[in-house]
């Protein structure tokens, strides 16, 4: 049965690549819319070569053109070049899309793995207890002390997660680049017709949960954060990837909750714009240029930032866990983005854009619980928010777990609500990022049902239930919804009109949850596993 729905009134030319194919290194085994449709549709180009940079409105001026809702990132670079393809989180690739797909290649030949060593605290009794003479049962001992020891554990995390869409992109080489984090604590570069290794793989100093970015401005940089306190610039025009910047977590204070960088940067006119697990917002200005070598260079200068909290929430949560783990949005030079506390922010960049002094925050509502998820943006500057369910406020079960918001009304956002059924103690609500496709958004749940909701009345149009949790985001292309699921099966859906529940094409089992969100582009699909391995699904050739 469903759930209530609550109405609320209220260029630097063409990328240039180093390197070339190296031997393949074996990792240690382990148990939409583009040219062809308006903004509003959500559907995708039906070739790699349409999907080139969309035209912005001649009398907008800024970051985040309404215009570019749906359509590529703009820029000189063909691809999916951040998580969820633009600055809106509202592009989801090139087709066509297999109508009768194959594993064409999976990457690398035995799994990616990383072991994480833990430890257990455990209180022993260091000496035996008394037992009762009258019950029988023991007796606390006076004399009886305990020691604290550890116990060693192992986790082992293979394959991608959550978020874990690669980048695809054709930089002018006759080739398309696929470039991804992993759990196998490394950046990875592949052929995407091969799968063959374009560059040597680049270790990191931890697990990589999130998405790269690659420069939509033609310079040979990607951008990607890790598990270990490092945020990196690297370069991909000399014989092997070379880190040429890294920002840490501890170079703003105070630091709220971790380490981690899991967002998927956005890169915006010689500016990058990040949130950290620090709980900090960052804008650093990249000063990219090439050398007299013709080499790629970068002068990055952290020029603002923010915390992710302020005391009023800090009060209303009782903890420090505020970090952002989202990729950030923008619109309208507003950059928004949602905290592990449930605060979803807008802050006004026009005026660092412009040079003439730092930003103000223009909106600000709390959801009451953590907003992984990344903030959706439409045309109108509506926001879509996702919402967990992990410490049973009253907050959240009062707001819900899908919120459509209006920035412009600070004073009462919400427009609709959506309140999934939730039980005391289990996890439930969205990890996944809504995806926004005609006059719907459609939205995967913690508990693996597929939810589309009426876009301007939040009315519940159709469901679906998978293996969860579904945490893959929702990739929509050629009117065809992609979908991962935790039974490890890749799924496609024909959702023509969408009035009614979609019908299944074909589905594709990986070998391990999906929790990454798979990149489409030129009739292939790359999505990796926790199975251990980044496929490329296709039809045969």
């Amino acid at each position: 049965m469903l759930a209530g729905v609550a109405l609320i009134a209220g260029g630097a030319g063409i990328l240039a690549l180093g390197g070339g194919e190296v031997d393949q290194r074996d990792a240690t085994t382990s148990v939409d819319s583009a040219t062809s449709a308006t903004a509003t549709t959500g559907s995708a180009p039906t070739s790699a070569a349409a999907a080139t940079a969309a035209p912005t409105t001649a009398s907008f001026e800024g970051w985040g053109d309404p215009a570019g809702v749906g359509q590529p990132y703009p820029g000189e670079v063909p691809g999916l070049l951040t998580f969820r393809g633009n600055p809106s989180r509202t592009f989801y690739g090139s087709g066509p899309v297999p109508t009768d797909p194959e594993i064409l290649w999976s990457f690398p030949d035995t799994a990616m793995c990383t072991t994480e060593e833990l430890g257990t605290s455990v209180s022993v009794i260091t000496a035996p207890p008394i037992v009762d003479p009258e019950t029988g049962e023991p007796a606390p001992d006076p004399t009886a002390t305990t020691a604290t020891t550890i116990v060693p554990e192992e986790r082992v995390w293979c394959g991608t997660g959550w978020t874990g869409q690669p980048a695809v992109w054709e930089p002018g080489d006759d080739r398309t680049w696929v470039a991804f984090g992993a759990y196998d604590s490394a950046v990875h570069w592949l052929d995407g017709a091969t799968g063959e290794r374009l560059l040597p793989d680049l270790p990191v100093g931890d697990i990589i949960k999130g998405s790269v970015t690659v420069d939509p401005d033609g310079y040979p940089l990607l951008y990607t954060g890790a598990r270990d306190d490092v945020l990196r610039i690297i370069a991909l025009d000399r014989p092997e990837p070379t880190v040429l910047w890294t920002l840490h977590a501890h170079d703003v204070s105070p630091t709220m909750w971790n380490n981690d960088w899991d967002g998927s940067p956005l890169v915006l006119d010689d500016w990058l714009l990040e949130g950290g697990e620090n709980s900090w917002f960052h804008a650093v200005k990249l000063n990219r240029t090439t050398g007299a070598d013709g080499l790629v260079t970068v002068d990055p200068e952290l020029t603002w930032s923010t915390p992710g909290w302020d005391d009023e929430l800090l009060a209303a949560i009782g903890d420090r866990e505020v970090s952002i783990e989202n990729s950030v949005s923008i619109h309208r030079d507003t950059v928004y983005f949602a905290n592990s506390g449930g605060l979803v922010q807008g802050w006004d960049l026009g005026p660092l854009r412009r040079g003439e002094g730092e930003p103000t925050r223009t909106f600000r509502y709390w959801v009451g619980e953590d907003v992984d998820a990344s903030v959706v943006v439409d045309e109108d500057g509506m926001l879509y928010v996702g919402v967990e369910w992990e410490k049973d406020r009253d907050r959240a079960r009062e707001v819900g777990q899908v919120v459509k918001l209006d920035p412009s009304k600070p004073d009462d956002p919400v427009v609709w609500a959506f309140h999934e059924e939730v039980r005391d103690g289990v996890d439930a609500g969205v990890w996944a990022t809504p995806g926004l496709w005609r006059d719907l958004v459609i939205v995967p749940f913690e508990s693996g049902h597929i939810r589309a909701f009426d876009r301007a009345t939040g009315a519940v149009r159709w469901e679906l239930k998978l293996a969860g949790p579904t945490w893959a985001s929702p990739v929509i292309v050629d009117d065809v919804l992609i979908q991962g699921d935790c039974a490890g099966e890749l799924h496609a859906f024909d959702l023509g009109d969408g009035s009614t529940t979609p019908t299944e094409r074909w589905s594709v089992q990986l070998g391990g949850c999906v929790e990454s969100t798979p990149a489409v582009w030129g009739g292939r699909i790359y999505v990796g596993s926790r199975g251990g391995y980044l496929h490329a699904i296709g039809d045969p050739t």
